[in-house]
């Protein structure tokens, strides 16, 4: 299907110069099994080798480029000593120095009376210059054999920089010209490059200015990247809506015994979002929408009154999580309200085996169950549905678009809903949910109160342990976060599993450990303790982020809050003020701070929005590690970052909606052009989606 255009450039890093197999390895882990993996592998620093000063002007510490005369080797009577060259020019002498050196090796490439050009740090030491194992060193009239600029590269341990740089400009070489896929006016405008002077240019940087995410030719190829995203997403959405859809409202019944059961009124941002939801539902095309929520702002609700207005017609409602454990939260959140309605829940999860598992098969193909709620299982081949009309994902971001559209292709006309707790900026969730629909829920129901939030500094550990003594006294219950299972020679963090042993010695048998490395039952069990009130203490690592609903909880201490995420201090935070009690979050930090880890705390200190939060997580950290962890279902951006390149993403993306109005099975030349940009960036999926032609 890939155009052979593009084959060099989808080979394996091994048919690069100077990577063999084991180098070839090291490299793939670095950055990728292709060429255009190592292509889009940017540098992030120079060394600078243009300063050529005489000898006795070499500064210390300073790189230095010096054209000598050698004078005479010495080669050590013990090997562990260094093996020494003299060399020197008409203002002074220097030193080179080699340990473990080959000496017929050295005189072969330093032979006596010879001029060389040698480059390298020079260090003076009793007050001669030298210089330790050269990175050049080259005969005077080849001087033009290394780049007095070098780009600088991260690294993995095992590979040479010299190797890398090495098969970089091999992999440069297989860079053709391509078929120009962006608007010429917009080039211009812009004063860019095509896409391979582009490409040349950020691999040869010869200033910190070129090194900027914002350089002419950065912003060229973070375009095309974000180009490719925008414009596979638009396409999706574009096949998703060509599917024939089905009008799905219900008489409002069920709705009405659930709205009459809850405790509390619907929000005004509930009620606008299942406006909108109900009037995707009633059109004939399929709905595709995320409702984001911050923490505690009702989305489960919002989901079942969606999921009954298709349960009113006869039809089945799924429900998708990303765990077991929030899988069986939704279950029992919903229960109650679901007998309130006379609707017959389901659950399935990998837990169920054998007769059990069947018979839920058996009941959701006949129909028995009303809505089924349940992990990944519910997409399995196995799995049939009598009828399903609406499915609702929740933590979108856990699962990946295919593993969607798995899910919507179990019925007929499936409408999704998407949901996440995890509040995203606008940016990322453009690259991410381009192709849906976005409903906010932006206010909290009524009841719950705010959450004071201080950050006290890790000394002073015992007073917060006595703290916490007495606030147990008081009938409190506490989530204690660390934020790794086993202690790490290489990091000196507290372990869950050290901190447990600690507070069960001082506060007593009811202190309770849970960490991922559980098997489920264990951790069910253990959360299940905390939650009904045999525990009042969980210890616990980041597993207690999503799915855990404890209102008695109303202290959370985080460890090394200033490892965290600001997005995942605010998850965590999440977990407290369900209840009527006053709510605390301590932030405990290891001194001192860096300047973003202030910041982070401060912000937490400052606000509980969510969105606003997520927006300072993004400015402060970038992109990649915006939600704690890199997740599967959000796209991972080798040349874009989204903290700089945000309005280049809103131009992508009016850019891609224009070229679907215009040219929707891109079939002009501009079009041809934009195939293979959704080739080169991996989008294979998006062009399926276009007729051959």
């Amino acid at each position: 299907m890939r155009p052979d255009i593009l084959f060099p450039l989808f080979a394996p890093v091994t048919t690069l110069k100077g990577l063999g197999p084991k180098l070839g390895k090291l490299t793939e882990k670095l950055v990728g099994p292709h060429v255009a993996d190592l292509l889009w592998h940017l540098p992030t620093g120079i060394i600078d080798r243009r300063f050529a000063p005489h000898v006795a002007e070499a500064p210390d510490g300073f790189i230095a480029t010096l054209t000598v005369r050698v004078e005479y080797h010495s080669a050590p009577a013990n090997p562990r000593h260094p093996y020494k060259v003299r060399c020197s020019d008409e203002t002074g002498q220097i030193d080179l120095i080699f340990f473990h050196a080959r000496g017929d090796w050295l005189v072969k490439q330093l032979p006596v009376g010879d001029t060389v050009v040698i480059s390298g740090k020079v260090e003076w030491f009793n007050g001669m210059p030298q210089m330790a194992h050269p990175d050049h060193i080259v005969p005077a009239d080849a001087k033009g054999e290394f780049d007095p600029v070098e780009p600088v590269y991260p690294m993995t341990a095992g590979l040479a920089s010299k190797v890398l740089r090495k098969a970089m400009a091999s992999a440069l070489s297989a860079a053709k010209e391509l078929p120009e896929w962006q608007d010429p006016a917009w080039l211009a405008r812009r004063d860019w490059p095509t896409w391979r002077a582009a490409l040349q240019s950020v691999h040869n940087p010869r200033d910190d200015a070129d090194l900027s995410a914002m350089s002419p030719p950065r912003c060229r190829l973070a375009f095309d990247e974000l180009l490719s995203n925008q414009l596979a997403l638009a396409m999706i959405r574009e096949h998703q809506r060509k599917l024939s859809g089905r009008s799905i409202g219900g008489d409002g019944r069920l709705r009405q015994r659930v709205t009459d059961a809850l405790p509390f009124a619907l929000t005004g941002a509930q009620a606008s979002s299942l406006k909108e939801i109900y009037a995707d539902m009633a059109a004939d095309r399929r709905m595709l929408r995320l409702l984001q929520g911050d923490v505690g702002s009702g989305k489960t609700v919002v989901a079942l009154l969606a999921m009954l207005n298709a349960v009113e017609t006869g039809a089945q409602a799924a429900l998708m999580a990303p765990t077991e454990i929030l899988a069986r939260q939704h279950f029992e959140t919903l229960a109650p309200l679901a007998d309130a309605a006379g609707v017959r829940l389901g659950i399935l999860t990998g837990r169920d085996k054998g007769k059990a598992r069947a018979a839920i098969y058996e009941r959701l193909a006949s129909g028995e169950i009303d809505i089924a709620i349940g992990t990944h299982a519910l997409f399995q081949d196995d799995v049939a549905f009598r009828d399903l009309a609406m499915a609702v994902i929740d933590e979108q971001h856990r699962f990946g678009v295919h593993q969607r559209l798995q899910l919507s292709a179990k019925g007929r006309s499936v409408d999704v809903l998407v949901m996440t707790a995890t509040p995203i900026p606008r940016t990322l969730t453009l690259t991410a949910y381009g192709d849906m629909d976005v409903s906010r829920l932006t206010e909290k129901p009524p009841g719950r109160k705010p959450i004071t939030t201080i950050t006290i500094p890790l000394e002073r550990l015992e007073e917060v342990i006595a703290g916490i003594q007495r606030k147990i006294t008081e009938g409190a219950r506490v989530y204690w976060v660390c934020p790794l299972v086993d202690e790490s020679e290489l990091i000196d963090l507290a372990a869950a599993t050290d901190r447990h042993a600690l507070l069960h010695s001082m506060i007593g048998e009811r202190v309770g450990l849970v960490h991922g490395k559980m098997k489920p039952t264990d951790k069910d069990a253990v959360m299940t303790a905390f939650a009904g009130g045999d525990l009042d203490v969980l210890v616990a690592t980041t597993v207690i982020e999503v799915g855990v609903n404890v209102p008695e909880a109303s202290v959370m201490v985080i460890e090394h809050a200033e490892r965290f995420g600001l997005a995942q201090l605010h998850q965590l935070r999440g977990r407290i003020g369900r209840g009527t009690a006053a709510s605390t979050c301590i932030l405990l930090y290891d001194s001192p701070l860096s300047e973003t880890s202030k910041a982070r705390l401060a912000i937490m200190k400052g606000t509980e929005d969510g969105f606003l939060i997520a927006e300072e997580d993004l400015r402060l950290r970038g992109a990649g590690e915006v939600l704690g962890t890199r997740q599967s279902g959000m796209p991972e951006f080798r040349l874009a970052d989204l903290a700089v390149h945000g309005e280049l993403l809103a131009a992508a993306r009016d850019d891609a909606r224009l070229i679907m109005d215009r040219d929707p099975e891109l079939q002009s030349e501009r079009g041809k052009a934009l195939r293979i940009l959704l080739y080169l960036f991996e989008r294979d999926q998006a062009v399926k989606y276009l007729r051959s032609g």
